[in-house]
């Protein structure tokens, strides 16, 4: 359809769109040339009522009439979502249009997409909600992998969104195309490929549901960019209830009364629990419950805090790089009671070795890690919390009999004198135990620590007892170096008032340094602490012992200025060389409350991790270090296996 306008015609519908759409800008007067002017249907809708006023005004009539882009944006409103953690591409562009037009939802930008997943995934952890992220198609989704296997070897819950390609290029080989859901399938709990807008919703209620609930774990919603720019009625699910997932929550209380009748009578008893506690918020019930009974007790790397780390009954860390107590404990308990651990290789040792004479009761929500690597006796499937709770409630007033456990604890005093732990100080070198053991005494162990993986990992665990769960954030099972800082960054968006440390190393720290500039950005401000030994240090550790200290490819001869580094990214830096100034120093650096700082602390390469198990050995097999008692009548200074 065509419409001929005059000058006076066309001026006449330039006055009613002024009436119409008050708020356009008032049309210049002009001489139109040449007089008449054919203006189509389409063309005098677009004049008289530009794009953004039609959109207010369907919006207006209908308030719920939103596209993809914005659906998603309501649905995480809907799930109290205050922080994303993203990188913006071409497939997620209505995403990020949307995320500019609300104010409620905070985005933090990363650097890279890895970072942006570990900064969810530190967020989570240190809050205990979900984590949410963003990526884009392509390279960005592939860049997130490592991120979201980081969360799903810990069971961590997130919500990762990629986008894809339109619907009608997916399987053509796009540009920026790859299968999100293949390539994702082994490292998630579940993914989702939405195809229709109107099921985008509904997959977001099931996404954060599938993430929190049961054993924890990353979710992806792959999200062609078709549908985020697709119009259509928005409605968020008020609850759900999936036939298919339905995990146990209640454990089976004939279960429960075997395993406490079996606990009563141990004359060596064990608990032994891991991050599944944390994950469930049941540190308390789990510390009123080893009191109780009177339990000695061990936890995993990932476990940390989930009971106070300074409790006369907490035996400290077990496995590889665990205490010489709480292993030796382990090896010859009666009866071992685990709760939210899955007994994996660094636990176990060499598993024809593990716990020869114990009696093992296992407590997990996930039932496949349940006899996945050891013999259980009583299995119970179940939440580490209502498990706990009902077993407290089936005690009743009674406590364990001290006395039947006398001769134990006796037992446990002989392994503690060895002191396992024990390192030699020097005045000319600063060792990475001193750094972790100052920055304890300086905080008094209130504070958030992130690390990175290596020694200096290793060796917060040991010598930073940690008293309250969420204060330890770390790679515990897939072991990813880089994770330390952008999930220190995650944890203080999370804890903005608690002091945030990452301890790294220099080997670690560069694969993610770039989040300094997040960090600036958004004014977040974590302390760098890196145990710079100039190798890779559990790398050359293993090449020390194993390898006839062949050092290939481990030491790092060419290293930056990290303290010119820290002021070319706009943050301070400090370096640490002597042992004298480490304490004053380090009490100056936590004194810049409102600043990032990242501290150069120049170690002693030689140091290593003590005590060690060895490749192939079990829990009563250590090398323990030189300085340890059990080596004081010797006059050798080499480690000992024992």
């Amino acid at each position: 359809m065509a419409i001929w306008l005059n000058v006076a015609v066309f001026q006449s519908f330039a006055t009613a769109r002024s009436s119409i759409c008050p708020s356009a800008a008032p049309t210049p007067d002009r001489t139109i040339y040449p007089p008449k002017l054919r203006l189509d249907a389409a063309m005098w809708l677009a004049y008289c009522y530009p794009p953004e006023s039609r959109a207010s005004k369907a919006m207006a009539k209908k308030k719920h009439h939103l596209n993809g882009a914005e659906i998603i944006i309501e649905a995480l409103r809907e799930e109290q979502v205050e922080h994303i953690f993203g990188y913006p591409g071409g497939a997620v562009l209505h995403v990020y249009d949307a995320i500019y037009k609300q104010k409620d939802i905070t985005h933090i930008l990363s650097r890279h997409e890895q970072g942006a997943i570990h900064e969810a995934d530190g967020y989570a952890r240190a809050s205990g909600k979900v984590g949410v992220a963003i990526v884009t198609s392509g390279p960005g989704l592939t860049n997130a992998v490592t991120g979201i296997a980081t969360a799903y070897a810990d069971s961590i819950p997130l919500v990762v969104f990629s986008g894809q390609v339109p619907s009608a290029l997916i399987g053509n080989d796009a540009f920026q195309e790859v299968d999100a859901v293949g390539i994702t399938r082994p490292c998630v709990k579940h993914s989702f490929l939405v195809k229709d807008v109107n099921e985008l919703a509904p997959t977001i209620k099931k996404a954060f549901y599938i993430a929190r609930s049961g054993r924890p774990g990353p979710v992806l919603i792959d999200v062609p960019k078709d549908v985020t720019g697709t119009f259509t009625s928005f409605s968020y699910p008020e609850g759900i209830e999936m036939r298919s997932y339905q995990p146990t929550v209640e454990g089976h209380v004939g279960q429960i009364k075997r395993a406490l009748k079996s606990l009563k009578k141990a004359e060596r008893p064990m608990l032994y629990f891991g991050g599944g506690v944390i994950l469930d918020n049941a540190s308390e019930l789990l510390t009123e419950f080893a009191h109780r009974l009177n339990l000695p007790v061990t936890a995993t790397l990932m476990g940390l805090g989930g009971f106070p780390g300074n409790d006369p009954q907490f035996l400290g860390m077990l496995g590889m790089h665990g205490t010489y107590e709480a292993n030796m404990a382990m090896h010859h308990c009666d009866v071992l009671f685990a709760v939210g651990a899955r007994f994996d290789d660094r636990v176990t040792g060499d598993l024809k070795k593990f716990c020869p004479n114990a009696e093992i009761i296992h407590v997990d929500i996930d039932p496949s890690s349940i006899a996945k690597n050891v013999v259980v006796h009583i299995p119970i499937v179940g939440s580490a919390r209502a498990v706990l709770m009902e077993m407290l409630n089936q005690l009743h007033e009674k406590n364990s009999d001290n006395a039947q456990t006398a001769a134990w604890w006796q037992q446990i005093a002989q392994w503690r004198a060895v002191n396992s732990l024990h390192y030699a100080k020097s005045d000319e070198r600063i060792k990475p135990q001193q750094v972790i053991e100052t920055l304890y005494k300086l905080t008094g162990g209130k504070a958030v620590i992130a690390s990175d993986v290596g020694q200096h990992q290793m060796w917060v665990a040991q010598y930073f007892p940690f008293h309250e769960p969420r204060r330890w954030v770390n790679s515990g099972g897939l072991g990813t170096m880089g994770f330390g800082y952008p999930a220190a960054i995650g944890a203080k968006v999370a804890r903005p008032d608690e002091e945030v440390f990452c301890i790294t190393g220099d080997g670690s720290i560069q694969m993610m340094i770039q989040e300094m500039t997040t960090a600036l950005q958004y004014q977040i401000p974590v302390k760098i602490l890196c145990l710079n030994n100039g190798y890779l240090g559990m790398v050359r550790q293993w090449q020390e012992f194993f390898y006839d200290k062949r050092y290939s490819m481990s030491n790092m001869e060419c290293q930056p200025d990290f303290v010119k580094l820290a002021e070319a990214y706009g943050h301070c830096g400090v370096r640490i060389e002597k042992p004298q100034e480490l304490e004053s120093k380090l009490r100056e650096v936590i004194a810049m409350k409102d600043k990032t700082v990242f501290v150069d602390i120049i170690t002693d390469p030689g140091e290593n991790v003590y005590p060690m198990i060895p490749a192939g050995g079990g829990q009563a097999e250590m090398i323990l270090g030189p300085s340890c008692s059990l080596n004081q009548d010797s006059d050798s200074q080499e480690m000992v296996l024992v």
